[in-house]
C-alpha cells in the first residue's frame, strides 16, 4: 500500500469517498500507484487538508477552481493525491462522465469490491480501451492523446468504434490548450512504444491537429540514397533512436556492437533530468521527430540530374523546432537542446569524407561546434544513418559508423573532462599582443584551443608563441600573421 492511500484511508475512514481512475486500474495491472485519484461526497478542501495532516503536514493547494478540485503532494515528493468533488449526484453517475472503461472503475476508500458499472475491469483483462460514451472525445478532445498515450503506455488495443469516434474527434485538438497538449506528447514520446504511438496519431488525424509540421511530411520523395519518404524514414530514425538509448540488455549488447562498449556513461547521460521532465534521453526522441522537419520547406531537385537536395534544412529545421517547441509551451533549455540536435544531426556524416582517423583537430572542431550535444548528436547521426537505406547503403553505414565509434569515445572524455581549460585569457593575450580586444582576439583563442586539444601546445608561454609564430595552422593560415 502506498504512503498517500494509507494517509487517505486514515483521514477518510467512514466517509463516503472512493478511491476511483488509474490508481484503481494500475493496481489491478500490479503497477505502482504513485498518483491517486479519490472522490469525496463531501467538500474536496476538507478532505484534502484532512489527508495532508494524515501525512505529516504535505502540500495542499486547489487544483482547479472551476471543478472543485484539490491537490495534496508528498514532502518527498513521492506520490500525490488528488480529492474532487463526486459529479452528477451519485458515484455510478460521476464514473460514466470519465474517458474510458478501465478508467471508470472504483473502490470504497476504506477497502471493499470494486464498482465497476460499466465494464472496466474486463476490459482491462481483454487489453482493450473503449471510450465510456460516444460523447467522449466531444466533451473533452485531449482524450484522443490520452487514447493514444493509454495504448502505448499500458500495450492495450482501442476498439474500433472508439477509434472511429476519436478520428471524428481529433481536430477538435486545435483548441486545447498547449499546456495539456504537451503534457500528453510527452509521455506518449518516452514510451517504449512512442513509434507506434506517433502512427496511431497519424491514423487518427491528431498529429494534423498538434504536430503539423510532422504530417507534412508524408509523401515528401527522397533521393535514391534513401528507401522511404520523409515521414516513414522519421518514423525510422526514432525506432532506431529507441533502440540506441535503451537500457535494455540485449539492446544494449547490439549499441555496444556497434558503437563500442559504452554502456555505463551513455546510460548515465541519457538518464540525466533535462526539463518539463524529461531526461537526455527522452529529448534526443524529440530531435529524432523533428530533426528533417523543414525537408519540405528546402526541398528542390537538381536540373542537371535531377537529384532530389535538401539543402539548408538543418538549419531552417533548428528554427522551426525552436518554433514547434515554443507553441507547446516548452521550457526554454528544452528548445535549445533539441535544436541543437537538429542543427548539427549532418555534421558528423560530413566528416565521413574526411581523411581517417580524423585528426585531433577535427575532433575538436566536431566537439567545439556540437557542445553541449556532443554525445546526443553522435547517437541520432547514427540512427539517422542506419534508417537510411536506399543506394549504397552498406557502404555508407559501415563507413559513418567507424567514424561514430571515435567520435562518441571522444565526445564521452569530452562531456565527462570538459574542453581543455584556456592557457591564457582573453584580455592577457591581446596585451601580450599589443592587439585590441575583438574578433581578432577571438579567432586566436579558438585556434589555441585546438592547438591545445591536439597536443601541440600545453603552456602559456608555447600558446603566446604559437600566434606569433609565422608557420601555417591547421586551417591554412598563419595565426599571427594579421597581428
Amino acid at each position: 500500500m502506498s504512503d498517500g492511500l494509507q494517509a487517505a484511508q486514515e483521514a477518510l475512514a467512514g466517509k463516503r469517498a472512493w478511491l476511483v481512475g488509474g490508481a484503481v486500474r494500475d493496481r489491478v495491472l500490479g503497477s505502482t500507484m504513485g498518483d491517486l485519484d479519490v472522490v469525496v461526497d463531501g467538500e474536496p478542501e476538507q478532505a484534502a487538508r484532512a489527508v495532508a495532516r494524515a501525512a505529516g503536514r504535505a502540500a495542499c493547494f486547489a487544483l482547479s477552481e472551476e471543478y472543485g478540485a484539490w491537490r495534496v503532494v508528498a514532502r518527498d515528493r513521492a506520490w500525490q493525491l488528488d480529492v474532487e468533488p463526486l459529479r452528477g449526484g451519485s458515484l455510478e453517475a460521476d464514473l460514466r462522465l470519465r474517458d474510458f472503461t478501465v478508467n471508470a472503475v472504483a473502490e470504497p476508500i476504506d477497502g471493499g469490491a470494486p464498482i465497476d458499472p460499466l465494464g472496466g475491469l474486463a476490459d482491462l483483462a481483454a487489453r482493450r480501451l473503449r471510450m465510456v460514451a460516444a460523447g467522449a472525445f466531444a466533451d473533452d478532445p485531449l482524450r484522443v492523446l490520452r487514447l493514444v498515450r493509454m495504448a502505448v503506455e499500458l500495450d492495450m488495443e482501442p476498439e474500433e468504434e472508439t477509434l472511429r469516434c476519436a478520428r471524428k474527434g481529433a481536430a477538435a485538438l486545435e483548441r486545447v490548450s498547449a499546456e495539456r497538449v504537451f503534457i500528453e506528447l510527452r509521455r506518449i514520446l518516452a514510451s517504449p512504444r512512442a513509434s507506434w504511438g506517433v502512427e496511431m496519431m497519424t491514423e487518427l488525424g491528431a498529429t494534423a491537429a498538434v504536430l503539423p509540421e510532422l504530417e507534412a511530411l508524408r509523401g515528401v520523395e527522397q533521393s535514391r540514397f534513401h528507401h522511404l519518404d520523409v515521414y516513414g524514414h522519421t518514423i525510422e530514425v526514432l525506432e532506431r533512436t529507441i533502440a540506441l538509448t535503451s537500457a535494455q540488455p540485449a539492446r544494449a549488447r547490439e549499441r555496444d556492437a556497434l558503437l563500442g562498449e559504452h554502456g555505463a556513461e551513455l546510460g548515465e547521460l541519457l538518464a540525466e533530468p533535462l526539463a518539463d521532465g524529461l531526461t537526455r534521453a527522452d529529448a534526443l526522441r524529440w530531435g529524432a521527430l523533428l530533426h528533417d522537419a523543414a525537408k519540405p520547406l528546402t526541398r528542390e531537385v537538381r536540373p542537371q540530374d535531377g537529384r532530389v537536395t535538401f539543402i539548408g534544412h538543418d538549419v531552417r529545421g533548428a528554427e522551426l523546432a525552436r518554433e514547434v517547441l515554443g507553441r507547446l509551451h516548452a521550457a526554454g533549455r528544452l528548445r535549445d537542446h533539441v535544436a541543437a540536435l537538429v542543427r548539427h544531426h549532418l555534421r558528423l556524416g560530413f566528416l565521413v569524407h574526411e581523411p581517417q582517423p580524423l585528426s585531433r583537430r577535427t575532433v575538436f572542431g566536431y566537439l567545439a561546434a556540437c557542445s553541449p550535444v556532443e554525445v546526443d548528436v553522435t547517437l541520432l547521426s547514427v540512427a539517422d544513418r542506419l534508417a537510411t537505406r536506399g543506394d549504397r547503403a552498406r557502404e555508407a553505414i559501415d563507413a559513418h559508423l567507424r567514424v561514430a565509434r571515435q567520435l562518441l569515445t571522444d565526445a564521452l572524455r569530452w562531456r565527462a573532462d570538459g574542453p581543455p581549460r584556456p592557457l591564457i585569457r582573453g584580455d592577457e593575450l591581446a596585451g601580450e599582443l599589443g592587439i585590441p580586444l575583438g574578433p581578432r582576439v577571438g579567432e586566436l583563442l579558438r585556434e589555441l584551443a585546438a592547438a591545445q586539444y591536439a597536443g601541440e601546445i600545453s603552456s602559456r608561454e608555447q600558446a603566446l608563441a604559437h600566434c606569433r609564430a609565422p608557420t601555417t595552422d591547421g586551417d591554412g593560415r598563419s595565426p599571427g600573421a594579421t597581428i
